[in-house]
């Protein structure tokens, strides 16, 4: 199967904001002061649990969609620069 373009570049972002998004969702939660991620103990809650696998989830998609999207930018590049035409190599003058 063969992507465009625009579908690889769009999986390719999409894998990287994941990144972003979710690596930055897991750091917040495990800072969390609310008392919604850590009970009066300190120890994780329900509420802890279910979002970290969440985003551990999300995260995983994240990277494979996102690697889907990489290597169907690299592979539509090559092709690319496979149907470029070829410069002339010079004649070498013989004296």
């Amino acid at each position: 199967m063969k992507l465009s373009r625009r579908v690889s570049w769009f999986l390719l972002a999409f894998g990287v904001w994941s990144w972003w998004i979710w690596i930055t969702f897991a750091k917040n939660l495990w800072q969390d002061g609310s008392g919604l991620a850590f009970d009066d103990a300190g120890d994780p809650t329900a509420y802890f649990w279910v979002h970290l696998m969440l985003a551990v989830a999300s995260f995983v998609l994240g990277t494979v969609i996102g690697v889907i999207g990489f290597r169907s930018v690299r592979t539509l590049r090559r092709e690319r620069d496979d149907n470029q035409p070829q410069p002339e190599p010079e004649p070498t003058r013989v004296p």
